[in-house]
This record gives C-alpha cells, sequence and structure tokens, in this order.
C-alpha cells in the first residue's frame, strides 16, 4: 500500500510539472504574436508582398534560363574561334621571322648567281643547237641518198624506154639501111647515152655463158668447144656501170 501511495505521489508531481510548462510555452507564444502585430501596423505582411508581387511565369523562367546557356555557349565558341584565329597568326609570323633571319646577298655574291645563271642557260642552248645540227645532219645525208636511189631509179627508167629505139638503129645497121643523116643521128645519141650515163651494148659470140647477164634462150653440145660459151645472139643486151637494164638473149654451146 504505501508503494502505491509512493506512485501516485509522484504521478502527481510530473502531471503539475507538465501543466507548469504548457503554461510558459502559452506565454511565450502570446508575447511573441504580441510583438509581430506590432511589427505589423509598420510593414506589410509577408503574405501581402508575396501577393502583390506578380506571379512568376514558370515558361519565362526557362527562357530566360535557356538564353542565358545560349550566352554562355556563344561567348565560349567566340572566345574560343579568337584563339583559333590568333594560333594562325602566330604561326604565319614564324616564317617572316624566319626570313627576316636570312642574310642580304652583296652585290658580288648576286652578280655571281647570275653569271652561274647565264653560264647554264648557255650551255643549254648549246646542246639544243647541237641536237639540231645533228637532226639536221642526218636529214641531209639521207635526203641525198633518197635522192641518189630516185636519180638511178629514173634514169634506169628513162634508158629503158630507149631500149626499142636502139634495137631498131642496130638491125637496120646491120642490114645497111641505116645510112645518111638518120645514121648520124643514131650514131650521135648512142655516143651521149655512153658519155652522159655509162650506158653500152654488150653480147657477142664467143663469150664466156653468164648467167647473171645472158639469158639462155637454146642450148647445144660440141666437141669444138672447151667451155660453155655464147653461139647465136638473138638480142643483144644493154646496161650501165652498176645495172643490167636488160640481159642479153643467146644461144649456148657446151663441150661434149
Amino acid at each position: 500500500m504505501a508503494e502505491d501511495k509512493d506512485a501516485a505521489r509522484d504521478d502527481g508531481l510530473k502531471a503539475d510539472e507538465t501543466i507548469t510548462h504548457q503554461s510558459g510555452s502559452s506565454a511565450n507564444e502570446s508575447d511573441e504574436s504580441a510583438q509581430q502585430g506590432e511589427r505589423g501596423d509598420d510593414l506589410p505582411s509577408v503574405n501581402e508582398q508575396t501577393s502583390a508581387e506578380p506571379a512568376s511565369d514558370p515558361s519565362v523562367s526557362a527562357d530566360s534560363t535557356s538564353t542565358d546557356s545560349t550566352s554562355a555557349d556563344s561567348a565560349s565558341a567566340h572566345s574560343v574561334a579568337e584563339q583559333t584565329s590568333a594560333e594562325p597568326a602566330s604561326m604565319e609570323s614564324e616564317p617572316a621571322d624566319t626570313i627576316d633571319d636570312v642574310p642580304e646577298l652583296s652585290e658580288l655574291d648576286e652578280a655571281l648567281l647570275k653569271v652561274a645563271q647565264l653560264e647554264e642557260q648557255l650551255a643549254r642552248r648549246n646542246a639544243d643547237l647541237y641536237n639540231v645540227q645533228q637532226e639536221y645532219n642526218g636529214y641531209v645525208k639521207r635526203s641525198k641518198a633518197e635522192a641518189l636511189v630516185q636519180f638511178d631509179l629514173g634514169k634506169a627508167k628513162v634508158l629503158e624506154g630507149l631500149i626499142p629505139v636502139l634495137d631498131n638503129a642496130h638491125l637496120a645497121r646491120e642490114h645497111g639501111e641505116l645510112d645518111g643523116p638518120a645514121g648520124k643521128v643514131v650514131d650521135e645519141l648512142e655516143h651521149i647515152l655512153a658519155t652522159n650515163f655509162s650506158m653500152e651494148r654488150f653480147g657477142a659470140v664467143g663469150d664466156a655463158f653468164d648467167p647473171a647477164i645472158h639469158e639462155a634462150l637454146m642450148h647445144s653440145t660440141s666437141a669444138d668447144v672447151e667451155s660453155e660459151q655464147v653461139n647465136v645472139v638473138m638480142q643483144p643486151g644493154y646496161r650501165t656501170a652498176d645495172k643490167v637494164l636488160r640481159p642479153a638473149r643467146v644461144g649456148v654451146v657446151s663441150p661434149q
């Protein structure tokens, strides 16, 4: 029983302390409210200020934020561009400094350099002239050789055209029909051909047979001959110093 009384007394004490503490807290709150009331007469309340200010637009805030970030990016890009443009300028300035460091040539050095250049040009021109001269000399030699060949061909063609005339004149002479002025003309013609063109008639009985200049049309054997030779001339041949215009057409006899 004594313990129950002591417990009851302790609970009563705790209850009194709680009531006293709550009373003190209420008094403090009342004092603070009174002070705020006094200040409220001079200054507008926070709620009134908040209501007086215009409500902030979220979209405007977002736009301003985006504009600020864009301005920042532009400023960064501008600074990077300035750095980039400044680098080539510095790089370009370096060769200028290097060029300035090269010593200038004296008048004597410039003159020697000019002389060396002129000597090189002269050597090149001399080489070109030599090549042209060699090409010209080769062309002249080829032209002369071709001209001689063409001359010989033309001469042979003309002489071959005269062979039938000479054949007729030879036959007329053998038959005694080439007398008087006509005979003199034929003699003069043959003399000119022999003198100027080295043209001659060949082929006679008793000549050794040569297949290079004779054309055998007949062949026979005989105990009276010791070698193959011409025994009949059917048509004489004509030749120049270096070409057979027509071989002699003959009959050939061989030893038995």
